[in-house]
This record gives C-alpha cells, sequence and structure tokens, in this order.
C-alpha cells in the first residue's frame, strides 16, 4: 500500500479532510486535478457562515455550529504548522435586510431554525440598532434593519487552502498536484486508484473532487447527486475600515478590501457579466452608499457544488468498504469540522450513526420507503 488513505481532490474540502486523516498519525496521498479544474476555493466569498445553514435540516445546522466553534483551535493549529498568514476572526456576522419583507422573511428562517431545537444565538437588529454596531457608516435609506449570529466570522479561502496545503506535507503527507484521476478500481485489500501520474493503492479512499466526484464513484455503485451553480463576486480598491462585521454579500477583507457577492446563476461557465455586475454593485450601494465612489478592481466567477438539497453529503460504499465521498458547498465553513470529525470517521472504515442524515441514501426515495 503507498498510503493509508488517498484523497482525491485538493480543494479545501479535500485539503481538510488529508490534514485531519494526517492528525490521526495515519499516512496520506492527495491527488489533484488538473491546473484547468474548476477550484471553489478561488471564487469563495470567505464567509465562516452559521445563519441560515440548515434552516429546514438540524443535522446540518448543529454540524455548522459545531464547525463554527471548532474553528479558532482549528486556525491556531494550522498557524502553528504553518508560517503563511492566515485571516480570520469570528466578530459575528450580519445578513442585511432591505426592506419590512426582508426582514421578515429572514426572522421566520431564524424562528425556524431555533424551533428545530438549535440555540438561540441569531437574533434581530433594527435600524436604530444597526447603526450603533455601524459607526463609520451611514445605511442607505432602504436598510430596516438586518439579521446578526455571534457565531459568525470570515476568513480568506486562498490563505486557508495554502495553509493546508503547506500543513499537509508538515505532518507527513503528500499531495500530488497535477495528477488528475482517471479511475479506482477495487483490489483485495483495497483500491487502485490510476492517475495521470500513475497507479496507487490505499485501504481507503475518500473522493472530494468537488463536481467531478460522481464522475469517479458513480462506475463503482456510489451515487453523488451533485448540480452546479455560478457565482459571482466584485472587490473593491483598499478602503479604510468601515464595516466591523462580515456580510452576507458585504464584506471587508484584512486588507482593506471590499468583497460583493454573489450570484446564485444556473449557468455552467465560469464567464462574468456585466448585468450581474451591475445587480450586486447596486445592491451593495442600497446598503452602503459611499461604495458608488470606490474603484472596483475585479470580478470573477466560480462553481458552487450543490447536493440536490443543499445539505453536505457524506457516503459510504455498503458494496466497496473504504470508499467514500464527500461533497458540499461549505467547504470553508465546514473545514473544522471536516478536520476534526469527518476525517476520522473516514480514516477509521466507517461513519457513524450520528452522521447518517448526511448519507447519500436520502435520495433514493424507493430505498428510503
Amino acid at each position: 500500500m503507498d498510503a493509508d488513505v488517498i484523497i482525491i481532490g485538493a480543494g479545501v474540502v479535500g485539503a481538510a479532510l488529508a490534514y485531519g486523516v494526517a492528525k490521526t498519525g495515519r499516512t496520506v496521498v492527495v491527488l489533484d486535478g488538473g491546473d484547468r479544474d474548476l477550484r471553489a476555493a478561488r471564487a469563495n466569498f470567505g464567509l465562516v457562515w452559521v445563519q441560515g445553514k440548515g434552516s429546514d435540516a438540524p443535522a446540518y445546522s448543529l454540524l455548522t455550529r459545531q464547525s463554527s466553534d471548532l474553528w479558532p483551535e482549528f486556525r491556531n493549529e494550522l498557524a502553528n504548522r504553518s508560517p503563511l498568514a492566515l485571516d480570520y476572526s469570528r466578530p459575528g456576522g450580519l445578513a442585511f435586510c432591505l426592506s419590512e419583507t426582508e426582514y421578515e422573511n429572514r426572522a421566520a428562517i431564524n424562528e425556524r431554525t431555533h424551533n428545530q431545537g438549535a440555540e438561540a444565538d441569531t437574533a434581530m437588529v433594527d435600524r436604530a440598532e444597526l447603526e450603533r454596531m455601524l459607526p463609520a457608516l451611514t445605511l442607505g435609506p432602504d436598510v430596516v434593519g438586518a439579521s446578526y449570529c455571534k457565531l459568525d466570522g470570515h476568513v480568506n479561502p486562498l490563505q486557508l487552502l495554502a495553509s493546508l496545503h503547506h500543513a499537509i506535507p508538515s505532518m507527513g503527507g503528500k499531495i500530488m498536484f497535477r495528477n488528475p484521476v482517471e479511475k479506482i478500481v477495487p483490489v483485495a485489500g483495497g483500491f487502485n486508484v490510476i492517475a495521470a501520474q500513475g497507479t496507487l493503492q490505499a485501504p481507503r479512499v475518500i473522493v472530494a473532487a468537488g463536481l467531478a466526484t460522481p464522475t469517479l464513484t458513480e462506475p463503482l455503485g456510489l451515487s453523488v447527486p451533485l448540480r452546479s451553480e455560478r457565482g459571482q463576486i466584485l472587490v473593491t480598491e483598499r478602503l479604510a475600515p468601515i464595516l466591523p462585521f462580515p456580510g452576507s454579500g458585504l464584506r471587508q477583507s484584512a486588507d482593506g478590501t471590499i468583497m460583493i457577492g454573489a450570484t446564485n446563476e444556473n449557468v455552467a461557465d465560469i464567464g462574468v457579466t456585466v448585468s450581474s455586475a451591475t445587480q450586486l454593485a447596486l445592491r451593495a450601494m442600497r446598503i452602503v452608499p459611499a461604495l458608488g465612489s470606490a474603484r472596483l478592481v475585479r470580478q470573477w466567477a466560480g462553481m458552487r457544488v450543490l447536493p440536490l438539497d443543499k445539505t453536505p453529503i457524506y457516503a459510504e460504499s455498503l458494496d466497496y468498504p473504504g470508499l467514500f465521498a464527500a461533497a458540499c458547498h461549505s467547504g470553508v465553513t465546514l473545514a473544522a469540522a471536516h478536520a476534526a470529525m469527518i476525517a476520522p470517521a473516514m480514516a477509521s472504515g466507517h461513519l457513524p450513526d450520528q452522521f447518517a442524515p448526511f448519507s447519500n441514501g436520502r435520495f433514493n426515495v424507493q430505498k428510503c420507503a
């Protein structure tokens, strides 16, 4: 065997899982794809977000909160294992409301989440309270208030990925870049993973290859139903600190730039459009009119990895024990939980019952019935 665990995919999900496997003392090899593969981390908004997540899926809501609580320690561990900068903070987060209807809808989401047994960590704040929270801002006249969650934070996703890539080899792991996987072949005692740079063998294989995951798992009967969605983001020039809290669709990074996002488009390419830039900019200026004088320096798009019900998939093959898949669109938020909870479970060879709500079996209506 070439490793205890082979992980296919070196994005934030795969890298966090590899980091978690390495922490257990097992050997891990991570196989990255080609340079032109879609990289969700490169287009990620960078929120470590709790509010609104899993409002109709209690297990997802709980996992999100667990990961948020694990993030400070996760960040400190990475800082000790990697000299690279990792800008992370957890001041709480805001979801701005630009009408009474938006305010009421957001309040309903919070109430529904709390009614499922979640802690009351999210509260509605009216405009007067919001102005006290944001003394450096003059809010637009359409802002009626916001939802505030004390558990929310934000991080630079590129720094996160770079820190994970630095930490994994320092813990005895190996990352093989530009090594796309062609297929997975079950063999006695494990699996052969056939890739561009040769064949590797391990008793455990975790596929975390984003939108390419089903291509590798479905030939072995492991279904991972996914769809894609394009999101576009704008970035301004560096400004003096004005936003002390990250917001859904509006946050100020540690270097002073303002990130504005993100669209939700049923489009299969990563091109950018003027119409989306206009849509994003207009909403941002309704919240903070002063942004109308800020220069935009960049616009980009990326593809979200979305399970059909938007809840993460942690799948385990019943036909080929040792084969797993992980897919979600909350790779940054869940990175700490992936390292501390999901990775050790998969590396041990079996997902415990607490992760049953995330099984791919939930999509098989006949089986569930």
